[in-house]
């Protein structure tokens, strides 16, 4: 097809052309004759190029199908979560390496419980991770995140109990430097309990046991700090079939501090609280009180006379021990002091009367008054003197006036 233009513009890089019926068209300049200029017209033929098609198609096609076979085939795989070990405060997991495929690692992260606890460092060469801080028998859900450019992938959840502390399979064993009989003595040592030993010190190990504080792997084991003890420590934790505690069994720890027996410690604990809990069962806490005793009746002298002896001087004895009994109970500060013999006591209430019996003969009385005391202290007289024969009795009182 021939079309033929007229040049109206000629620039540097465009030259604008006319068509017959007064449209422009845009055209490079360099496509044009070089001695063309203003006016000029040109002839230009449009042809449309089979060929160049066909070969155009194929190239694209073959290109679609490289893309396909190389990115469409496979696509990443979620993460595979195990537990490798789990302890009373710890757990240890592990997965496989992770298939990204075609794909770009974007960021591998760890959930527990539904909530993020970190992102993996170096997830393409780091197969494991330990947890601790854990509390003791509980259970925990943990499961990872996968996140590339071709997608996010999640594993499944993962449940995860920790150990009680009398579970001992958790313990996980490096053992360096000692004896002989004592490796032996500690391989069946830890048959018996259940729990694992390992060469190498890795991340599930729990105690580096050894006698001497040197070598390559004491090294790694305190550079990854892992307890280094001695190996009486897992004789320990047979012997009190728990978890017992590393400090008393560090290379450096004094030996004294050690358990020697099955539950030791408690047992002096027990004892000890048994016994404070007998001494105070023993000796109750009272507080003082106080108490009121009623005052004794009157009496006449008819019946004082009366009544034998001695009643009365069991009367006036039971009357001073109930006021002793009232002053020791309401003054709980003052301290006791043994009780007088009854005749002392009896001696001194005498001495207290006196003053008064001479004190009412020394009153003016009416003369039939009189006359009637007289007839009546000669009659008190006459009993007395047939009731207590001995006059010279320290304990006899009917000579005195009540």
């Amino acid at each position: 097809m021939l079309v033929s233009l007229t040049v109206g513009k000629v620039d540097a890089g465009v030259a604008v052309l006319l068509t017959e019926d007064k449209r422009l068209i845009e055209f490079p300049s360099i496509l044009l004759p070089p001695d063309i200029s203003s006016g000029s017209i040109v002839d230009i033929t449009v042809a449309r190029n089979f060929d160049s098609e066909a070969r155009t198609a194929a190239a694209f096609q073959s290109l679609q199908n490289t893309i396909y076979h190389t990115f469409g085939l496979r696509s990443p795989s979620p993460p595979v979560l195990r537990c490798r070990n789990a302890t009373q405060t710890s757990v240890v997991l592990e997965w496989d390496p992770v298939e990204l495929a075609t794909a770009e690692l974007r960021s591998l992260s760890l959930y527990r419980n539904g909530s993020k606890a970190g992102s993996i460092p170096r997830p393409t060469e780091t197969l494991a991770t330990k947890i601790s801080g854990l509390a003791v028998d509980t259970a925990y859900t943990f499961h990872l995140v996968l996140r590339t450019s071709a997608g996010t992938y999640s594993s499944e959840k993962l449940t995860v109990r920790t150990h009680k502390m009398t579970e001992l399979s958790g313990i996980t064993i490096t053992p360096g430097i000692m004896a002989a009989p004592l490796r032996e003595s500690l391989v069946q040592t830890v048959e018996r309990i259940g729990a694992k030993i390992i060469d190498t010190v890795r991340i599930d190990t729990t105690h580096f046991v050894c006698t001497e504080g040197r070598g390559q792997a004491w090294e790694k084991a305190v550079e990854s700090n892992v307890p280094v003890v001695v190996p009486d420590w897992i004789k320990g934790c047979e012997r009190e079939g728990r978890i017992v505690g590393v400090r008393a069994y560090y290379l450096d720890a004094d030996p004294r501090f050690r358990q020697v027996g099955p539950g030791v410690l408690q047992q002096h604990q027990q004892l000890g609280q048994n016994s404070a809990g007998q001494s105070q069962q023993s000796v109750p806490l009272t507080s003082p009180r106080t108490e009121v005793t009623p005052p004794t009746p009157e009496q006449p002298k008819a019946q004082l006379a009366e009544r034998p002896m001695g009643t009365q001087e069991q009367d006036r004895a039971q009357g001073q021990q109930r006021r002793e009994e009232s002053d020791n109970e309401t003054s709980s500060s003052v301290p006791e002091q043994a009780p007088l013999p009854l005749e002392h006591r009896l001696e001194q209430k005498v001495i207290a009367e006196e003053p008064k019996t001479r004190t009412e003969d020394m009153k003016p009385h009416p003369p039939s008054a009189e006359k009637g005391a007289e007839n009546n202290d000669s009659e008190d007289e006459e009993e007395s003197e047939q009731q207590s024969p001995s006059t010279e009795n320290p304990n006899n009182f009917d000579d005195i006036q009540l």
